[in-house]
């Protein structure tokens, strides 16, 4: 029988499933990753599991059944405490789809409260009462108001989150989070006196996070970013050690594939273009007109890559500027541009790896999960972190196996692609 396990995670979407299972190995958790909702009992001997879905943009209804899917495969494995892990931005629409799971999950513990906070300070993600910050800006002065899938144009997550839920959103402020686990905790008996089930919790540094940690002791659900996850191991009584993070050596060849549009990633696809290497743009447009569903673009785009990969990483991207994306959105429809590009840079990521490529950068959520299934990958192994939130991970594909990143795309520093090849070297 498999050993019970701490923590059980449910994330929306790969990258954010990465960026949560790095910061509980830095926090001292041995952690897996599973692609989807495992079919077998755990076999690994972890303190958490995290499982990985692709149901941040799905309809509300399909991805409130992923989520409980994997909450039932997750209390199977004996897991203590449940973990709803959403994007540091708060990805989502006025319909969804972070409260209706999170109203669903409530459910299905019998729980009539939990926290919600996206904060995640290491990577400029602070929530000042009740509003979340991108760096300096307000959310919806950010780049994510410009979200080809989700656009963030308001910053009040008491409000955005109200929208999503049935239940009553409230708030925990900063002055109660300063003041510690005993505060935080009077203040959960004070909303749900008031018949509040939700509260977004303030945070603008890690101290606050390892402050609030304690507070959540033995509470079944918990919804947040990754930030919340580093006061955690410690009510386990783990803490941080070198060991959890080390992978198998790195061989084989280099590649990029990045299918994000935002502001972070296309600076790095230009950093990495400044830097001499080559790089390919697959445009959304050529795939509309393709006659073979993209498969003729993912041919050249193959052709193209073979001969330089024997020189160094290689970048083949389908990141655009916002209104680049927007005319290819008008001319194809919303679901149907995301869902081709996807499917294409996936296949592009498949037959990079058939060629040989063992080292592999993909940058993205959408992109990532798309890539993840088309390698039939169905578990990571979390490695060092080469940027806040962003790990090396280590995975098994019928090609063999891969050192694989998959980095949100708002992560990582300008230089991010070429630093990640050199940190694994």
């Amino acid at each position: 029988m498999a050993k019970q396990i701490h923590l059980g995670c449910i994330a929306d979407d790969f990258t954010g499933a990465t960026d949560l299972a790095n910061n509980l190995v830095r926090a001292g958790m041995r952690v897996v990753q599973t692609i989807g909702v495992p079919t077998e009992p755990l076999a690994a001997d972890v303190d958490a599991v995290v499982v990985a879905l692709k149901s941040r943009t799905i309809a509300p209804a399909e991805a409130i059944a992923q989520s409980l899917a994997a909450l039932a495969w997750l209390q199977a494995q004996g897991a203590q405490q449940i973990y709803f892990k959403y994007c540091s931005t708060f990805d989502s629409t006025p319909t969804g789809n972070i409260g209706p799971v999170t109203e669903a999950l409530m459910q299905a513990l019998h729980t009539d409260f939990t926290i919600a906070t996206p904060a995640f300070p290491d990577n400029g993600r602070t929530v000042f009462k009740g509003y979340l910050f991108v760096g300096d800006v307000l959310l919806n002065e950010s780049s994510m108001k410009d979200h080809p899938l989700t656009p963030m144009t308001d910053a009040n997550l008491v409000r955005v989150m109200q929208a999503q839920c049935q239940k009553r959103v409230g708030l925990i402020d900063h002055r109660t989070v300063a003041q510690g686990a005993a505060a935080v905790q009077q203040r959960i008996g004070e909303l749900k006196a008031q018949g509040i089930a939700i509260a977004v919790v303030d945070a603008v540094s890690n101290d606050d996070l390892l402050k609030l940690g304690p507070a959540l002791k033995g509470m079944p659900l918990l919804t947040a970013g990754s930030g919340v996850a580093i006061g955690l191991p410690a009510n386990f009584g783990l803490s941080p050690t070198a060991q959890s993070s080390t992978l198998p050596a790195a061989q084989g060849l280099q590649a990029v594939v990045s299918g994000s549009c935002s502001q972070a990633t296309l600076r790095q696809v230009a950093h990495f273009q400044a830097s001499g290497h080559p790089a390919l743009a697959v445009d959304p447009l050529a795939l509309a007109r393709s006659t073979q569903g993209g498969a003729d673009v993912v041919a050249s785009a193959l052709v193209w890559a073979q001969p330089h990969l024997s020189t160094g990483p290689v970048l083949i991207y389908s990141s655009a500027a916002p209104d680049a994306v927007k005319a290819a959105q008008a001319q194809l429809g919303v679901e149907a541009a995301g869902a081709l590009v996807e499917h294409t840079m996936a296949a592009i990521a498949n037959g990079l790896v058939a060629l040989g490529v063992r080292q592999l950068v993909v940058a993205g959520g959408e992109t990532s999960g798309a890539c993840v299934q088309a390698l039939h990958i169905t578990q990571l192994q979390i490695g060092p972190q080469i940027d806040p939130g962003v790990p090396w991970c280590h995975a098994h594909t019928p090609h063999g196996a891969v050192h694989l990143t998959l980095k949100s795309g708002n992560f990582g520093t300008d230089d991010f692609f070429t630093k990640a090849f050199a940190q694994l070297a």
